[in-house]
């Protein structure tokens, strides 16, 4: 009895000393490396600090930019503001990128998600090299095709309308969408399609059905990010636009900065506020979204 018992008793000191270890290690792992923490906060001042000062320039007046441009507004002022949401152009600028931003994602998602699951889901020759070319897509961005492209808009009589920045950003969103849908749709089982098949359901019924609901976290994190970029594109409608009433509000900053209020710092940034603001508030909602759909697009 007495071995038993000093053989139980050693072996629940060693069960003691494992969990103490594992204890100190996961202490360990929950606090990390302090100098991970100071990048990161690093990282995250750099981005944050030239929004801060954006957003609360637009509460100041120009005399307090004179005498310190980097403090406090002192007293807080709206004036800024309600000024620019007074203006007819703000609104027509804004109605214009959500025009642009909606049908370009529209596109984006609609073609993505059809070329997606054809890729995915069907042998054919040539298979390789279709998405060899969408992912060679993200080797090009906007900015070395634009002398091409401007040209492509002018041939089609695009210029100075909105059709003109919608179709190029709906092509340049292509290639983002596919590389993330393509994993999605691979990971629903073929098992499921084959039912779906023997219960009399074509190949359009189960991509409307069964697809579609199936890639939903693919779909609003492509959706997202299409929008996103339509919202903050600012080269092509500075190459394609021409009037003002056209103008999407990234090109709208610009226009204000060189007009009769380029010395109006106060209000440019007020306005330059405003525009992002939907931005930032629908990076915010759906910033989850978009994590969860990237995951879920590595894992496929």
């Amino acid at each position: 009895m007495s071995a038993t018992t000093a053989k139980s008793a050693n072996l629940t000191g060693i069960a003691r000393r494992r969990r103490t270890n594992r204890g100190d290690q996961g202490a360990k792992q929950k606090w990390g490396n302090p100098f991970t923490y100071i990048v990161a906060l690093l990282f995250i001042t750099a981005c944050i600090a030239p929004v801060l000062f954006i957003v609360l320039g637009g509460f100041r007046t120009n005399s307090q930019f004179t005498t310190d441009p980097s403090g406090l507004p002192s007293p807080w002022s709206l004036g800024n503001y309600t000024d620019v949401l007074a203006t007819q152009t703000f609104w027509g600028q804004f109605a214009n990128s959500v025009v642009v931003g909606l049908a370009s994602t529209a596109g984006i998602v609609v073609l993505g998600l059809m070329v997606s699951f054809v890729i995915a889901r069907y042998e054919f020759k040539f298979k390789g090299a279709m998405y060899s070319l969408f992912a060679a897509g993200l080797m090009f961005p906007l900015v070395i095709a634009i002398t091409p492209l401007y040209i492509m808009i002018k041939n089609l009589g695009l210029i100075d309308n909105l059709l003109g920045i919608i179709i190029p950003q709906i092509a340049f969103g292509l290639p983002t969408t596919v590389i993330i849908l393509v994993p999605f749709l691979k990971a629903i089982p073929k098992e499921l399609e084959e039912a779906a098949s023997i219960d009399g359901t074509s190949r359009l019924g189960f991509f409307f059905r069964m697809v579609i609901p199936l890639s939903t976290p693919g779909v609003v994190t492509v959706s997202i990010l299409g929008f996103l970029g339509s919202w903050n594109n600012y080269l092509l409608p500075l190459y394609v636009l021409n009037s003002e009433a056209n103008y999407t509000l990234p090109l709208g900053v610009q226009a204000l900065s060189a007009s009769q209020y380029s010395q109006d710092t106060a209000k440019i940034l007020a306005f330059t506020s405003l525009a992002m603001l939907p931005a930032l508030i629908f990076f915010s909602i759906f910033e989850k979204k978009i994590v969860g759909g990237l995951t879920g697009a590595v894992k496929g």
